[in-house]
């Protein structure tokens, strides 16, 4: 396991919360590549095994009703906001009772209750969206706040720039995170860019920016939280870089033979959850058996979460003509 490295900022309480949340990430993820290859998930699948601390170190950092909006690596993001597991299950299943209807499956979660506005399967077509949201915040005074997760692929987009030069140039309140595991599919960010310290295209827009070492809840919690004063206070945006790492290819299609085991293991030996199981343990806040029962809890959870999806029914047909327009007297959406 990875060595542990205690922080006096943080209590016990917060270490035990990231290490249920990233454990329950994690459980999930590896039940859902499971099911995959079961041929129980269809469409496509993008698991976040290896990126936990990225979610749940920001989580703790942000408040209640800010806004979350992703790309299509979606599944950890609503599971930490306190969505309930089954839901996104089902939706996985593409089931009636997911968390979007069923319709959206694994590229597609939504969840307003939880501030999560959804996972979106165009590559950086996230971006300006975040900007809009975070504009909402500021047009209505809330003091709230939109953060923005992309891959290192997405920054490539010409969206990605507008989004930076309109949030800054009007001060809006978000925080945009690339989420750079190193690879955009199965291409290094070595071979796509000469800038491979992607924090520093927010230099253009002399916009602050950070990069962070995601693999520890704690980084990501001090920098986000750092950001989201600054657009709190109505300074604008942040942008900020998350060193991350995938441990599975970039979707359930994809054998990542373009990365050597030297390289997967050496991000293993930083792995999150491990990290934070090391803290726990060497301030004597819980017991190995202790956590150990935590583990099996989670993993109860997330077989119940199947059974429900197993069991649920799919939408009906005429469920495709609903929630495509605002009008609920939409003609073709009768039964």
């Amino acid at each position: 396991m990875a060595k542990a490295k205690t922080s006096s900022k943080f209590s016990k309480e917060t270490y035990m919360t990231w290490y249920e949340q990233m454990l329950l990430m994690r459980r999930f993820e590896e039940k859902a590549g499971q099911l995959y290859g079961q041929q129980k998930i269809r469409g496509f699948c993008h698991l976040y095994i290896g990126q936990e601390a990225c979610v749940a170190g920001a989580v703790s950092a942000l408040e209640k009703d800010d806004k979350y909006i992703t790309s299509y690596r979606d599944h950890a993001h609503p599971l930490a906001l306190g969505t309930e597991p089954k839901r996104i299950m089902a939706e996985l299943y593409g089931k009636a009772t997911g968390v979007s209807k069923g319709k959206g499956g694994s590229m597609h979660m939504f969840d307003k209750e939880v501030g999560f506005v959804g996972g979106h399967g165009i590559v950086g077509g996230q971006v300006p969206l975040a900007a809009g949201l975070g504009f909402a915040e500021m047009y209505n005074e809330t003091g709230k706040l939109c953060i923005c997760y992309m891959g290192d692929g997405a920054v490539r987009q010409g969206a990605f720039h507008e989004a930076l030069n309109i949030a800054m140039t009007m001060k809006i309140p978000v925080i945009f995170v690339i989420e750079n595991n190193g690879y955009a599919m199965g291409t290094s960010v070595a071979r796509t860019s000469n800038v491979t310290e992607l924090n520093r295209l927010a230099d253009s827009y002399n916009m602050p920016n950070e990069s962070v070492d995601a693999m520890r809840p704690e980084d990501v919690h001090i920098a986000v939280e750092k950001a989201a004063k600054r657009a709190r206070r109505g300074d604008g945006p942040t942008l900020l870089e998350f060193r991350t790492y995938r441990y599975k290819g970039h979707s359930m299609s994809d054998p990542a033979k373009y990365r050597t085991k030297e390289e997967l293991a050496q991000y293993k030996a930083k792995d999150p959850i491990d990290h934070c199981h090391d803290v726990i343990v060497e301030n004597k806040w819980a017991a190995e058996e202790e956590l150990k029962a935590i583990d099996k809890r989670i993993k109860a959870r997330v077989l119940d979460a199947v059974k429900f999806a197993e069991e649920s029914p799919f939408p009906e047909p005429g469920e495709v003509y609903k929630d495509v327009y605002m009008q609920e007297d939409y003609p073709f959406a009768k039964d």
